[in-house]
């Protein structure tokens, strides 16, 4: 069993005075694991992600990076204690070159021949890095992109990265490509969180497979075993989202009931 990096122990979370997204959630990744977060909109994904990350404080519940609660901490904290949050859609720099980039990855390293390893580490494992070292990072493709944002984030050598969303508007090849590079993540032993609406996909290269639904996690498993539940197609992957009692009935919610909520509960 690979050695805990981060839990969210009972967490309860919402927005302002509104009701609660988060109703007493728990989720544990460890060292070189990925784990996957899927779960119709308004489930509640993107809220676990931002909890983790410092963005929101969680009203109940607590937040644990290698057996120290930082429930509370801010992002910046949260950065230097070893845990990466990769946000939804592209944050490159678009004006700044690739190289640019991948430096302010590691604006905190003061050595310069760790600095220089690192940036060598990050060209090796993401190749495009190399290749494009030079070029203005805003025209090259949203899947290059997104691995520029990966390896920005490991220029830090995280414990922890969280992914939310990755593969959001990209091609399937493209798609392949930026899953491939999530599982070197694994490889390199960094502890994955990974959010993500292409669940097939997601499930077949993850370790562990979480259903969100309704701020709770209603399944959680192996990802491959996760594929072939069946209570995974009731709740999520049957087309429409399918709410599933404890009794294994369930009820399909109609494809014209009223939008899920912003993105920010989702």
């Amino acid at each position: 069993m690979s050695e805990t990096v981060l839990e969210l122990r009972d967490v309860e979370a919402g927005y302002g005075r509104a009701a609660l997204v988060l109703r007493g959630l728990s989720v544990t990744v460890g060292a070189g694991q990925v784990v996957c977060l899927v779960g119709p909109n308004g489930a509640g994904k993107s809220t676990v992600l931002k909890v983790a990350s410092g963005l929101l404080s969680p009203r109940r519940g607590r937040v644990v990076l290698d057996g120290r609660d930082v429930t509370g901490l801010g992002p910046q904290e949260l950065l230097r204690l070893g845990l990466a949050h990769v946000l939804q859609g592209h944050s490159v720099f678009r004006e700044m070159t690739v190289e640019e980039n991948i430096r302010l990855g590691g604006y905190t390293v003061r050595d310069k021949a760790t600095l220089a390893r690192r940036i060598e580490a990050v060209r090796e494992t993401f190749p495009v890095v190399g290749e494009r070292w030079k070029s203005i990072a805003g025209l090259l493709s949203g899947g290059q992109q997104k691995q520029v944002e990966f390896a920005r984030a490991l220029m830090l050598e995280p414990r922890v990265v969280l992914l939310d969303e990755p593969s959001m508007g990209l091609d399937p090849k493209t798609t392949d490509t930026v899953f491939n590079q999530i599982a070197r993540m694994r490889t390199l032993g960094v502890a994955v969180l990974l959010v993500e609406q292409n669940a097939r996909r997601a499930l077949q290269m993850a370790d562990v497979g979480c259903v969100l639904d309704l701020g709770r996690i209603h399944i959680s498993g192996p990802a491959a075993e996760l594929l072939d539940d069946p209570r995974l197609g009731a709740l999520y992957l049957g087309g429409g989202v399918v709410r599933a009692s404890s009794e294994a009935t369930a009820t399909r919610v109609d494809s014209a009931a009223p939008a899920a909520p912003a993105a920010d509960v989702t």
